[in-house]
């Protein structure tokens, strides 16, 4: 069997793990070169505590308030687009406590298959990349946001997660380079971190060792058809033939599946990270809870991600945006100031968001032969093995791991 997979992100080079120990033949079609990108420059966690989805209720109130303040956590940027305003209504429409409450179990199970994976992938040598199980803090400042992460960590401990409450005396003892303006955090154990850079690397060359076809600034132009099958792509250059199709190409996967006809609505929803080089004292991974930060101790540097921006499918670096994950790592910890030159090489990422925060993976009612993976929102790295051996289970005809019926590709037609 010869499966082709448009994206070389982390959705796409796990798809392609699990489907060479099946013994697949594999090509992979990105339109980069794949050195860039969200799967490159995320905070690297894996969080089975990340149990809410994007489209909480009240989210919207917020991004309102907000659309004029280009450096909030959560900023769209005002503009005419005809795709965007259909999927904040479905947004909209989703942030419900109803919905919320569905997806809690959805999201909680496929983290922790994914952890699992991670775990797996990890022991069994087959390449080497930078994992530490040290749990993720969500620190908090303000009496408010106390009580907000208080709520989301009974929620999580409800659902049997490992989860705690740190009191400031606990916090200092465990992280002594939180600022005094810190007043506690929840320490989420069941939580891991890596370096996504490393992984991506070191997995690329394991697949292309074990025979995988990287067909790299290759841009898909359009598809052969024939009936309710896919025969080939095409790119700019040459026309790849397969017998099964997995569309893994994150932010640009609504543009294509509207080549096949196909409704998968999807914005890209940008993040920016700083890496540091330097030694912080910083070992502990951890989220600034009020300024919606993610401070992750890397190999060899920290970085601090973060915001959510919605001002379409570009890579403009908002120097203002920059600034404030700057200011918010000066505000949580002691004597940290990040340099220009630090700032000045800040990068970005385009995260694949869906209207309700679950992913997009699963068949499509017009071919029998395309499988889609995508929508991953902020959890894109956290679920990369859980899909890829997912979208491999389907296309080998193997048992799932779980229902799949959350993750429909067309349950916004």
């Amino acid at each position: 069997m010869k499966v082709a997979v448009i994206g070389g992100g982390i959705i796409g080079l796990c798809t392609a793990y699990y489907l060479v120990k099946e013994g697949v033949e594999v090509t992979l079609i990105d339109k980069g070169n794949i050195t860039s990108g969200a799967s490159f420059v995320n905070a690297g966690y894996l969080t089975p505590s990340h149990i809410i989805p994007l489209s909480e209720p009240g989210i919207v109130v917020k991004g309102l308030k907000w659309m004029l303040k280009t450096d909030s956590p959560f900023y769209i940027k005002p503009r005419f687009d005809v795709d965007f305003f259909k999927w904040a209504l479905r947004f909209n429409g989703s942030a419900t406590q109803q919905k919320v409450e569905k997806a809690v179990p959805v999201l909680k199970e496929f983290n922790l298959k994914s952890r699992d994976l991670f775990d797996e992938i990890r022991d069994s040598l087959d390449f080497d990349f930078h994992y530490q199980n040290k749990g993720i803090l969500s620190v908090f400042k303000t009496e408010k946001a106390a009580v907000s992460e208080l709520k989301i960590a009974a929620l999580a401990h409800e659902e049997g997660l490992d989860v705690k409450e740190i009191t400031k005396d606990e916090l200092q003892k465990l992280q002594s380079v939180f600022s005094e303006e810190v007043l506690g955090a929840i320490h989420y154990t069941c939580d891991r971190h890596s370096t996504p850079g490393t992984f991506m690397e070191n997995m690329k060359k394991w697949l292309i060792k074990r025979g995988v076809t990287f067909e790299m600034n290759q841009e898909v132009i359009g598809f052969e058809k024939s009936e309710k099958n896919i025969v080939s792509i095409k790119t700019q250059e040459k026309n790849i033939i397969a017998d099964e199709f997995v569309l893994a190409s994150g932010s640009w996967t609504t543009r294509l599946a509207r080549k096949l006809q196909l409704n998968i609505p999807i914005q890209p929803g940008k993040g920016y990270s700083i890496n540091v080089p330097r030694d912080l004292g910083i070992s502990i991974p951890a989220i600034l809870c009020e300024s919606k930060v993610a401070v992750t101790p890397m190999d060899g540097f920290t970085r601090f991600a973060g915001t959510m921006e919605f001002s379409g499918a570009n890579e403009i670096i908002r120097k203002n945006r920059v600034e404030a994950i700057a200011n918010a790592a000066s505000s949580y910890y002691k004597n940290l100031e990040i340099t220009p030159e630090e700032k000045g090489s800040a990068k970005c990422g385009l995260r694949p968001v869906s209207p309700d925060g679950l992913p997009f993976i699963g068949k499509t009612s017009k071919y029998k032969n395309l499988t889609v993976a995508s929508g991953h929102s902020m959890m894109g790295w956290s679920m990369g093995p859980a899909t890829g051996k997912m979208v491999s289970d389907m296309i080998t005809e193997k048992p799932l791991f779980m229902k799949t019926s959350a993750f429909i590709p067309e349950r916004f037609a």
